[in-house]
């Protein structure tokens, strides 16, 4: 069901209350821009406390600044009073807060375009900061003095860049001159982790390689990676040109690692860390690394890589979106080719991949107990071998496999 009437039920119920509330921000401007949008906050007169004894299911995410989230059918909407922010000292949350108009309120946001407010029940829209304007004009706007903004919350340098990308809209020149201002600023005042989240956000939208040469000429990526600061934009814009060909759902982290895709297993690792990435996201970039490195060695070399590396490489549960990142690489005539050769060459070792993935081999440890092999290291090398001589030698009886096993120098030791 579509969250649009929850959010316009709970703005009617605040309203009848005796409260002023709109559907605020995001969703606004996503309207204006006749883009669809499910995601609705909501701006109030109405405290928290007020909001809460409203509506009998709420989550107390962020009392202090005035924010509670309602859930109603399931769904959950941020609900925020109306407010003004009292002074920021790290660049990240003010010290305090006080109620406000929405007038008022509006002041404190980030952009011109996130800043209306909608009433869902009137069918009206408070514009206080022009916003609507600069939707026409297409462009980004601080509001108000664009440095306050950017020294209040410094992530908002970032945002500016996601929202450019995103809208294909330029940065206004105050707004622009604020950011490489600051830029070198961003940290430590924000973390690692909201900084991550950003690059997250902005990489589901097209254009990221042009989100990330933005970052680069603003002075925000070298910041962030002081490892690029030497680097020319013209060599971002060579090491980010192949996101453009990318799978739609490929990781976020495949698409910012073309920024290092020289660097060596343990630096990438690194700066896994040094994002605190998860180890889901940790162990595809290991794995990314791995088969691009073997897809690099020459023809030769590939023959030799024997039938079970393959099955356990298309085994993983990333490998189709891994060969479509490598593929992107490539020049558009090849890109199918490459495609192509690597479906026939998992279709011809499908069943040694579902038995992978199942794991379930035709050899187990309770055959080699028939055999007359114990328990121990010496059992589990020999397992993998059976499976090895199964896949290799395109064998699927157990005791075909068996003999062969058992004439391997492995059994003999």
């Amino acid at each position: 069901m579509p969250t649009t009437p929850i959010a316009a039920s709970i703005v009617k119920k605040l309203s009848l209350a005796g409260h002023i509330a709109y559907f605020a921000g995001g969703w606004v401007r996503d309207f204006l821009m006749q883009r669809p949008s499910d995601d609705i906050d909501i701006a109030t007169s109405a405290t928290p406390e007020q909001v809460q004894a409203l509506f009998p299911k709420t989550i107390p995410v962020g009392i202090a600044f005035g924010i509670v989230i309602v859930v109603e059918e399931g769904h959950q909407f941020e609900v925020a009073t109306f407010r003004q922010d009292q002074g920021y000292v790290d660049g990240r949350r003010p010290q305090g807060i006080s109620t406000a108009t929405p007038e008022e309120d509006a002041q404190r946001r980030d952009f011109t375009i996130n800043g209306m407010f909608y009433d869902p029940l009137e069918k009206k829209l408070y514009d206080y900061v022009d916003g609507q304007k600069d939707i026409k004009k297409g462009v980004i706007k601080a509001i108000g003095n664009p440095h306050e903004r950017f020294l209040e919350d410094r992530l908002r340098m970032m945002r500016a860049v996601r929202y450019s990308t995103r809208f294909n809209f330029p940065i206004e020149s105050e707004t622009l001159q604020a950011i490489l201002a600051h830029a070198d600023s961003l940290l430590p005042a924000v973390a690692l982790e909201r900084i991550w989240q950003e690059f997250k956000k902005m990489s589901q939208f097209a254009h990221f390689d042009t989100g990330l040469v933005i970052l680069h000429k603003l002075k925000l990526l070298p910041t962030i990676f002081p490892s690029l600061k030497d680097v020319t934009v013209e060599e971002i814009q060579k090491r980010t040109a192949c996101i453009e060909h990318y799978p739609e759902k490929a990781p976020p982290i495949a698409e910012l690692l073309e920024l290092f895709h020289d660097d060596s297993l343990e630096t990438l690792l690194q700066l896994c860390e040094y994002l605190k990435l998860s180890r889901q996201e940790r162990e595809f970039v290991q794995y990314l690394y791995y088969v691009k490195h073997l897809l690099q060695l020459s023809e030769d070399r590939l023959r030799d890589i024997e039938p079970i590396e393959w099955a356990q490489l298309y085994a993983n549960n990333h490998s189709d979106i891994v060969l479509k990142i490598i593929a992107s690489r490539y020049p558009v005539e090849k890109r199918e080719d490459f495609l192509d050769f690597h479906f026939k060459k998992r279709q011809l070792l499908e069943q040694a991949i579902l038995r992978i993935h199942s794991k379930s081999p035709i050899v187990r440890s309770e055959d080699l107990l028939k055999a007359g092999i114990k328990p121990s290291t010496k059992m589990g090398i020999l397992l993998k071998e059976a499976e090895r001589i199964s896949v290799n030698e395109g064998l699927e009886n157990r005791e075909e496999i068996l003999q062969k096993l058992q004439k391997s120098p492995l059994w003999l030791e």
